[in-house]
């Protein structure tokens, strides 16, 4: 009856680890392959200076139904300014 009884509690115990081993390893597999795939933000190209940089820190101009963007404000005015110029000229 002693050894019955021993030996439910042993598969009890080994069920309960095993089960509690499953949902943590499920766990940081669901952890790990939801941050793989994400891209942060996008690289573009500042029309006025030639640098890349991300596209959720640039300062947006649209131009004749294009957008536009750009790493600082200075680089939007010279660009502006330019296209001021040669509408005049």
């Amino acid at each position: 009856m002693k050894l019955l009884i021993l030996i439910l509690i042993g598969y009890l115990c080994y069920r309960a680890v095993n089960n509690w081993m499953a949902k943590s390893a499920t766990y940081r597999q669901e952890v790990s392959t939801d941050a793989a795939g994400e891209i942060d933000d996008i690289m573009v190209k500042d029309p006025s200076c030639g640098i890349y940089f991300p596209k959720k820190d640039g300062i947006h101009l649209q131009h004749k139904g294009e957008d536009l963007y750009f790493c600082s404000e200075a680089c939007k005015e010279k660009f502006v300014s330019n296209i001021n110029q040669t509408q005049y000229i």
